[in-house]
């Protein structure tokens, strides 16, 4: 009887993680401490990628908070990068901090405000960001799809330069102090994972 009862818990806990629609809430708590990793390249190899010339700029890992998550068809980089996050880390993965912090997402841009903030202004800057999600393949890009607001996960791949024939280009931050236009990381994901 107590395996049954497992295995139900279990499916309960399954389905509310990964298939309920909605935002998932995890409680209080850093839910995400460390920083991203990052490891900067002097020079890689250039790739094609959907009529896109590809240049790796660093190696790159995150595990973070989803904040919030925004789908894009019809813009210029639409084909190439489908899907932004805006992810949080350290105590911006605290939902307790959240609570006093509204997030919004459109245009390509992630914006927030608080009338109270509930950790250094500097700190909420430094601790989030919005990234351009650029699939490595069709099965990362299924593993993206099914990630959720308030979900905790972890990232694979490389900050990049996306080339166009015509002349458009889409270059990553290579920094999580920056802010405004050019600060958002252009992440070619090749590992996707949904930590909980």
């Amino acid at each position: 009887m107590s395996k049954l009862l497992l295995l139900v818990l279990l499916a309960f806990l399954a389905w509310k993680l990964f298939l309920q629609p909605g935002a998932v809430e995890l409680g209080p708590g850093v839910h995400a401490a460390g920083d991203p990793l990052q490891e900067n390249l002097d020079s890689a190899e250039s790739f094609d990628l959907k009529g896109y010339r590809i240049t790796p700029l660093a190696e790159f890992k995150i595990r973070a908070k989803v904040l919030s998550r925004e789908d894009y068809s019809m813009d210029d980089g639409a084909e190439l990068s489908p899907i932004d996050l805006a992810l949080g880390w350290g105590r911006m993965s605290d939902e307790q901090v959240l609570e006093d912090i509204q997030i919004s997402q459109s245009g390509r841009w992630y914006r927030w405000q608080s009338s109270r903030l509930p950790i250094p202004r500097n700190e909420i800057s430094t601790h989030s960001a919005n990234m351009h999600l650029v699939p490595a393949d069709a099965l990362v890009g299924d593993d993206l799809d099914i990630i959720r607001e308030g979900q905790v996960v972890e990232l694979t791949g490389q900050l990049i330069r996306a080339d166009r024939d015509d002349g458009w280009h889409w270059v990553s931050s290579l920094t999580r102090n920056d802010t405004g236009a050019r600060s958002c990381e252009l992440v070619y994901v090749e590992r996707a994972r949904i930590i909980y």
